[in-house]
């Protein structure tokens, strides 16, 4: 009931549950009662010319078994949430049943986590038994935005090719695990100058790159890149310090293109990641980081750096 802008839709709601059981309760004592409305026990009602609808009450059984659902639900609304804003005697939640469950969980496998808390990343990474741990808490926690390879799509970083935005290193790994992480580029296009001008400079930074660009609109982009130089650099190679992409090695995040790029500096981009520090503990941190530095240090992340 926390959505609700006041109390007195609290208290709406329970006014209404406990008058809808006590109109149950008199609505099964009204049916219950035998009242004859003609000589034969019928109400009088024809069909078909010979089809008769009777004035039977309901059997008592069915009567009791209605009454037995009432009580029950009446009961269960004094021991659980349920009238409104009323946490119930027994004070339970569903948010209280999950940290319980989380910290029986947490304790159960708090020994198999123990041995990997002192051993550096270099070590873990060595440790078949530790990346396949590591490999579970990724397919569980990440591969949802990463993919179930790590490489990523549009949006989401590839883990394996050994480009990081922020850092790079373990403890950069856990800190954005455990915190979470936050980019954001602001809209360009005013401090670029005109549509043209935005064109050139997307030309130039495909240029920086390599990647199939427009000479001229490059060469016209260079100067106006000037606006674009305090976060990527005058050469453009980025600055993880502040998160700003490098823009030479040939990895789109946000996709490839002029169109992609004219579409950035006029728009911007937020991108976050969510903290998953409360669903997971430090040591498994320690291990998910390990694991996912493991997956930039093959063959194909060297070759690409």
């Amino acid at each position: 009931m926390s959505d609700f802008f006041n109390s007195g839709w609290s208290v709406f709601i329970a006014v209404v549950t406990v008058l809808s059981l006590v109109a149950c309760l008199a609505l099964l004592v009204i049916a219950s009662r035998r009242r004859v409305m003609a000589d034969d026990n019928t109400t009088g009602h024809v069909w078909d010319e010979d089809v008769r609808e009777l004035n039977n009450p309901l059997p008592r059984w069915w009567m009791w078994l209605f009454v037995i659902t009432v009580v029950f639900s009446a009961i269960y609304l004094a021991l659980y949430p349920g009238l409104g804003s009323l946490t119930g005697t027994l004070k339970w939640s569903s948010m209280g049943q999950f940290e319980a469950e989380q910290a029986k969980a947490r304790e159960t496998i708090a020994p198999i986590y123990a041995k990997y808390a002192s051993m550096p990343a270099e070590q873990l990474a060595k440790t078949p038994e530790a990346m396949a741990i590591g490999e579970r808490l990724y397919l569980n926690n990440c591969s949802q935005c990463h993919g179930s390879d790590a490489r990523g799509s549009k949006g989401f970083p590839d883990l394996t090719d050994g480009d990081w935005l922020g850092g790079s290193g373990t403890d950069y790994i856990a800190k954005t695990i455990a915190e979470g992480r936050q980019g954001a580029m602001p809209p360009m296009a005013a401090a670029i100058g005109t549509g043209d001008d935005v064109r050139n400079v997307a030309n130039y930074v495909l240029s920086l790159s390599g990647s199939p660009h427009d000479n001229v609109a490059a060469q016209l982009g260079k100067a106006k890149f000037a606006a674009c130089a305090a976060c990527h650099g005058p050469d453009g190679k980025g600055n993880q310090a502040i998160g700003a992409p490098n823009l030479t090695d040939k990895v789109w995040l946000h996709g490839w293109g002029e169109q992609a790029i004219v579409g950035m500096i006029n728009s911007g981009k937020t991108n976050v990641m969510p903290p998953q520090g409360r669903l997971l503990t430090p040591d498994q941190v320690h291990v998910l980081a390990a694991y996912v530095w493991n997956l930039s240090q093959s063959p194909r992340a060297s070759a690409s750096n």
